[in-house]
């Protein structure tokens, strides 16, 4: 009976261990030594009920520990043991944990590839989120710096203050390579035959009026004399009338030297230096209307003057040609007649000797302002109040100084200003579209974007600027080489050129069309006089034309960076300087003579 209590103990445990393995307990409950069936043992009710009372306490006996009660049972036990229920309150207890326990064991113990390939897939997602992470990072700090980001200079009470760009290697000239392929070719051909009629052969004569500045009356002069080709007429030397702004009356004898003028057009149109003796009523032909040729149209072409004009003329033999601006088209007249414009302007129509050289002293002035040969720029700045007034544009200032502009362009202009309310939208349209006038400022931000230090001499070339010292100091101050012709020399050297307002405009225009790089802020026939000339020397002197569209949307964004407006600067202007262009309908020859008036190199 003892050796079956033996076997019955610790089939009472192995019962509580595993529940479900009745095969494992029945081999375990026989004598392995005995082939023997042992007989089945009979106990008595006493015997039963202290037997289970002893299986009771065994069963709710606490071990120290899961691994230690695993170590106890351990002998026992095997990977192989299938369980077992039991109605044994100790086993009803330990089942839910033991379960628990079996789950989160066979959950974790995992095969070698699928711990290999779980490990795999937990890098790759540490990876990307990583990735995310800094990615999220360098967003929130380029959100930051935008924000913080100085808007392109900073102001300091009048001063700006932009930061310096790297110059470029073509700074002061165009390439090379670009400005080769064209030259000028409106010259006179020595030794060529005339095929001008004999001065009794001639069909009439004209006058004209040449009105407005001295720039104007340069284009009207140029047309003047191919409107006479055109007709076969002899030019009487034209007159250069006053003009209501400038208040001059400058002969053409003032200015230009007349004998050069005529003795080199003589073999293409016969002009005569004063109305001929024969005509005794000479101030008929500034006030009679039977003298007058009148409406004629802008622009015209070469056929209108030979129907309309050309028939007066043989009639009356003299006849005055008036108002006499932009009265010639370009691309409606025979080219022969548009090299002839190019022949007159940039050939025969020569300042007089004293301005060349007081010209040629201001250049000298300006190349050796530092002690050695350095190159300068000339800056035509177009901010007179004439002009500010009638752009009709905006701009920074006080409200009386706005006040005042006000009743300055109502008095000039009472009825393109009226009540002045419909102007707001207008000035912002025309400010978007690049059509108002650079101010100081935004002259000197343009000029630094584009690589010129804070060393350059620059000659101005301008009238009064509207506003004075306090809106040219941002400019001065970021350029304080800055001079003008009164800076250069004495008052007794432009005394003599004080007489006559074309003479001073005229030292302005020679030192802009002999500087190394010239710069317009607004359009006019001053400034596409220069650009003209210098594409008919050769391309090769920088002429930079700003793209105020562009320079007006970059300055009234206030996200815009330094980096970005630079880049946008000079790339738009690579373009924009003075290279050869080709030419396209109503084509302007005075700024872009390349088709009529230069040929293939």
């Amino acid at each position: 009976m003892r050796s079956g209590y033996y076997i019955a103990r610790p089939e009472i445990r192995i019962l509580h261990r595993s529940i479900a393995r009745p095969k494992v307990i029945y081999s375990l409950a026989r004598r392995p030594h005995s082939n023997k069936i042992p007989p089945k043992q009979v106990h008595s009710p006493k015997q039963a009920m202290a037997e289970f009372r002893h299986n009771s306490s065994i069963g709710g006996r606490a071990t120290p520990s899961p691994r230690k009660r695993d170590d106890v049972t351990s002998p026992l036990s095997s990977d192989n043991h299938t369980p077992h229920h039991d109605d044994d309150d100790g086993g009803r207890d330990r089942y839910p944990r033991d379960r628990f326990r079996s789950l989160f064991s066979n959950h974790f113990q995992l095969s070698d590839d699928s711990a290999r390939v779980y490990s795999h897939n937990f890098k790759i997602l540490l990876f990307i989120i990583t990735i995310l992470a800094l990615a999220g990072l360098f967003t929130v700090y380029s959100v930051v710096s935008h924000l913080n980001a100085p808007y392109l200079c900073t102001k300091d009470g009048i001063t700006l203050h932009c930061p310096r760009v790297k110059e470029p290697p073509s700074l002061w000239e165009n390439p090379l390579s670009a400005t080769t392929s064209w030259k000028s070719c409106a010259e006179r051909r020595i030794g060529s035959i005339s095929d001008l009629p004999e001065a009794n052969e001639t069909n009439g004569y004209i006058f004209i009026h040449a009105e407005g500045g001295l720039n104007q009356q340069r284009i009207a002069i140029c047309n003047a004399v191919a409107v006479a080709k055109i007709m076969n007429a002899t030019l009487i030397l034209p007159v250069l009338k006053q003009d209501q702004i400038w208040k001059d009356q400058t002969k053409f004898e003032d200015i230009f030297d007349v004998d050069h003028f005529i003795d080199y057009l003589k073999d293409d149109v016969r002009i005569v230096r004063d109305i001929p003796s024969w005509f005794t009523d000479k101030s008929e032909l500034f006030t009679s209307i039977r003298r007058t040729v009148k409406n004629i149209p802008k622009y015209a072409p070469a056929q209108f003057y030979i129907d309309n004009v050309l028939p007066r003329i043989k009639e009356k033999k003299i006849m005055a040609l008036k108002p006499f601006v932009d009265r010639l088209g370009y691309d409606n007249v025979p080219q022969e007649i548009n090299r002839l414009r190019c022949r007159v302007n940039y050939h025969a129509l020569k300042f007089l000797p004293e301005i060349d050289e007081m010209a040629d002293q201001l250049v000298a002035r300006m190349r050796n302002r530092t002690g050695s040969p350095n190159p300068f720029m000339a800056l035509h700045l177009r901010f007179e109040k004439g002009m500010v007034g009638l752009s009709f544009c905006d701009f920074v200032g006080t409200r009386a100084e706005k006040a005042l502009m006000g009743l300055y362009r109502l008095k000039e202009w009472p009825r393109r200003f009226k009540d002045g309310s419909h102007l707001w939208p207008l000035a912002l349209q025309k400010r978007k579209e690049g059509r108002c006038p650079l101010e100081p400022g935004e002259v000197a931000v343009m000029l630094r974007a584009m690589g010129y230090p804070k060393e350059t001499q620059i000659y101005v070339a301008s009238g009064q600027v509207y506003g004075g010292q306090n809106r040219m100091a941002p400019l001065r101050n970021m350029f304080p080489n800055l001079v003008t012709k009164e800076e250069l020399t004495t008052k007794d050297e432009l005394d003599s050129f004080r007489k006559h307002v074309t003479s001073l405009a005229a030292l302005d225009f020679l030192v802009c069309l002999k500087s190394d790089v010239f710069v317009m802020t607004h359009g006019g026939n001053f400034a596409k006089l220069i650009i003209g000339a210098r594409r008919y020397m050769g391309h090769r002197q920088k002429s930079i034309k700003p793209d105020k569209g562009l320079l007006s949307k970059s300055l009234g964004d206030p996200y815009m960076g330094w980096a970005t407006f630079v880049e946008d600067v000079v790339i738009t202007h690579q373009t924009r300087t003075g290279l050869p262009e080709a030419t396209f309908p109503n084509y302007d020859i005075w700024e872009n003579p390349l088709t009529p008036c230069m040929c293939k190199a």
